[in-house]
């Protein structure tokens, strides 16, 4: 029996979701601004330096451990078959994108938007921990400054800016893109394969080549909790998906897992989210307030950087000759960002208040309409991709045919 292909009332509107949280954000603040603060000081600490925000460590973890118990790894040993969908989703995610989105973020908000965003104003970011720096001392592009009695780095906004961008650049979706291939039409076991091997991927490539981006780009590069960060955000959960997914469906069967443990999920994810991203606005009501606009900058070259992605992965998968079915969760997987994982790591090492953890944020508002966008341009380009499906059709009939006909003939 076919599934229905359709998105949940939490995922369709996602983005309202997002608009009421940085509505009651800002409310919070205004009304209690010492609430995100405490918060935010619920921190592991290393030495004097607070490294995990417990509350957005529960919260992410509840974000991603649905997105991780949903993969079966046994799929990833099968990629082989598909392996032109999968070298060619692997090469936009990891070879173009990270690159693409710093040179589109840089241009728009290093030189084409400065003087909105304010070409003197500053962001205040934590100090890589691990990194013990005298008050006055430079730092990338950032001065290490004595505020409330706390070392930190003050750096231009637009970089703290760019800095967001860039974690979401080298995070691949691996959680909404279900949805979007879902919804295309598209091969979910090609996308559910890509997810498990982007999930093992960023273990290995997100700290490299956020911290080599980080470094170009004259902001702070701090090693050891851009590690951290991978080992929480996606190792933790990702093991723990892992284990509880074989006992689940060990103990309940995989029909009980799929039908009801699964569902039981979305809103967890979802609520954990929110849950975010109203800390994040509740200390950026400010900003926001000053320069509404804010968000616009932001969106703007987020926006066209997943255009040019899904562009570049949809033509070459053209190129390639794929079937429409591999190549629309192809252009998607590359298309859309992990925002999950870019919120928490900016959190973690810029803090709750900086302009890289609001850039995140922007990521998660414009994903839904934007990639709800290119599902209906896909499903209506379908026929771009039709001669190779219609060939590949008639070639395994006639095989089909032939078989019978000499199943036949022996009989």
């Amino acid at each position: 029996m076919a599934q229905d292909r359709s998105m949940s009332v939490f995922e369709r509107y996602l983005t309202l979701w997002v608009g009421l949280c940085i509505i009651a954000g800002i409310v919070l603040g205004k009304a209690a601004p010492g609430v995100a603060g405490f918060l935010d000081s619920l921190a592991l600490c290393v030495g004097e330096a607070p490294v995990v925000s417990i509350p957005i460590a529960v919260c992410l973890f509840f974000m991603m451990y649905p997105i991780m118990v949903k993969i079966d790894f046994a799929e990833v040993v099968k990629a082989g078959k598909s392996a032109k969908p999968v070298g060619l989703t692997l090469f936009v995610n990891w070879a173009i994108k990270p690159f693409t989105m710093y040179a589109i973020s840089v241009f728009f908000l290093g030189v084409l938007f400065l003087t909105f965003i304010g070409p003197h104003a500053v962001d205040h970011v934590k100090i890589p921990f691990g990194l013990d720096l005298p008050v006055g001392a430079m730092h990338g592009d950032g001065k290490v400054i004595l505020l409330n009695g706390i070392k930190i780095l003050e750096v231009p906004l637009w970089r703290s800016y760019l800095a967001g961008c860039i974690l979401l650049g080298i995070a691949p979706c691996t959680a909404m893109v279900l949805v979007w291939g879902y919804l295309a039409k598209g091969n979910d076991g090609h996308t559910i394969v890509m997810v498990a091997i982007n999930s093992l991927t960023m273990l290995f490539l997100y700290g490299p080549l956020g911290g080599f981006l980080l470094g170009v780009g004259r902001l702070p590069v701090p090693w050891q909790a851009l590690l951290l960060s991978i080992g929480i955000y996606v190792a933790l959960p990702l093991v723990a998906g892992y284990f509880s997914r074989k006992w689940i469906i060990k103990a309940k069967g995989e029909h009980w897992f799929k039908e009801r443990f699964l569902h039981l999920l979305t809103p967890v994810t979802i609520g954990a989210l929110l849950v975010t991203l109203i800390l994040l606005f509740s200390f950026k009501g400010d900003v926001i307030l000053s320069n509404p606009l804010t968000i616009l900058w932001i969106a703007i070259p987020l926006f066209i950087q997943t255009n040019i992605i899904f562009w570049l992965a949809y033509g070459l998968a053209k190129l390639l000759r794929l079937s429409y079915e591999d190549a629309a969760p192809s252009a998607m997987i590359g298309a859309s960002n992990h925002f999950e994982v870019a919120i928490a790591t900016s959190v973690m090492i810029f803090g709750l208040a900086s302009g890289a953890a609001l850039a995140t944020v922007v990521g998660v508002l414009i994903e839904v309409p934007t990639m709800l966008m290119l599902v209906a341009f896909c499903k209506r380009t379908r026929h771009w991709f039709g001669a190779e499906d219609i060939a590949h059709a008639a070639s395994l009939q006639k095989e089909a045919a032939e078989g019978t006909m000499t199943i036949g003939a022996k009989g």
